[in-house]
């Protein structure tokens, strides 16, 4: 009899059949690859035995979980808030990207006290009071205040109100990475502020790596935290405009700090580069504003010219009216 290739097609039930018999170990090792919302969205769901698996609190140690634009971030915070029951209080990381807030934040806190580390992007901490809004960060800093084991900590891309950093600090004596990158206002073009610096330097002495992407500190800022911050081993400073390196300042950085990012760097690479190559456009227009500026102070000057000789010909005149006065003595 000749051979044929022809392999009949399965039956639903043999698949899943065939599904459910693949062994744990396998099973788990592909869900490892997997972040949060293909589990819980689409593997979970194969079959019985993949749901099994799914629930293991090994799985959930470390959580990736980002909004999708297509899903609303209700529902994501539902997922979430599952992910971690899901961890039986054996969360050690979480990372968190264009949803959640205050409450979730806390939710995660009072059921995980071993996490290390907690990384929040674009994170919106809203509270409405009628028909007003409030960006307050009161509840990430008592959350935080639950998590003495945490090792490090971003919160990335809030514009909104600062973070009580002292507090953070005190409350989480390991943190070793800090990333707080365009956090405050949304615009790098603004006033001088070190307080978030004087606050890391007075409360994270134990820091190897500092992420400021378009913080508004100054050289005092950055001194303070040169002095304070003894391990610090990674620093990060793109955006950071008002940073001038006055005196020796930058060779301190390059000396004390073994990888060391300068304001100017490029944003290239970071998740959030375009948001932050806005700002180039804001800085060029301000560039622009500053050109104008002094274009209008020359033509000042131009015009102070202008105003000396007229004051000239004031004063040529006025001594020809006295030469014409002498002349009429003369006369007489």
């Amino acid at each position: 009899m000749a051979s044929s290739s022809y392999m009949p097609r399965r039956k639903t039930g043999e698949d899943l059949s065939n599904w459910s018999e693949q062994p744990q170990e396998l099973t788990f090792s592909i869900m490892l690859r997997l972040d949060a919302f293909e589990i819980l969205e689409n593997a979970q769901k194969v079959c019985s035995a993949w749901r099994r698996v799914s629930k293991n609190p090994l799985l959930w140690r470390k959580i990736d979980i980002r909004s999708r634009r297509t899903v609303d971030s209700y529902y994501f915070g539902r997922m979430c808030r599952q992910a971690v029951d899901r961890s039986e209080g054996g969360l050690v990381e979480i990372k968190i990207g264009n949803f959640g807030g205050d409450s979730l934040v806390s939710y995660i806190a009072d059921r995980s006290t071993n996490l290390r580390s907690l990384r929040l992007e674009y994170y919106y901490p809203i509270t409405i009071n009628g028909n007003e809004v409030y960006y307050p960060f009161s509840g990430l800093v008592n959350a935080l205040a639950k998590l003495p084991l945490l090792e490090e900590l971003e919160v990335s891309l809030t514009w909104t109100s600062k973070l009580n950093l002292k507090a953070i600090g005190h409350s989480c004596p390991k943190l070793k990475i800090l990333k707080l990158n365009g956090s405050g206002s949304n615009s790098i073009r603004q006033r001088h502020d070190d307080d978030d610096a004087f606050e890391i330097a007075q409360s994270m002495p134990e820091l190897r790596q500092l992420q400021l992407i378009g913080n508004k500190l100054t050289d005092a800022g950055l001194t303070a935290i040169l002095d304070n911050c003894p391990h610090l081993e990674h620093l990060d400073l793109r955006k950071c405009l008002n940073i001038k390196f006055s005196g020796d300042l930058e060779k301190r950085c390059l000396e004390s700090v073994k990888e060391f990012i300068p304001p100017k760097d490029s944003t290239a690479g970071c998740p959030f580069h375009g948001v932050l190559s806005n700002t180039d456009s804001e800085e060029e227009e301000s560039e622009g504003d500053d050109d104008l500026v002094d274009s209008s102070e020359e033509e000042s000057e131009g015009d102070d010219d202008l105003a000396d000789n007229d004051d000239d010909l004031v004063d040529s005149s006025e001594e020809e009216s006295e030469d014409d006065d002498c002349s009429i003595d003369s006369d007489e």
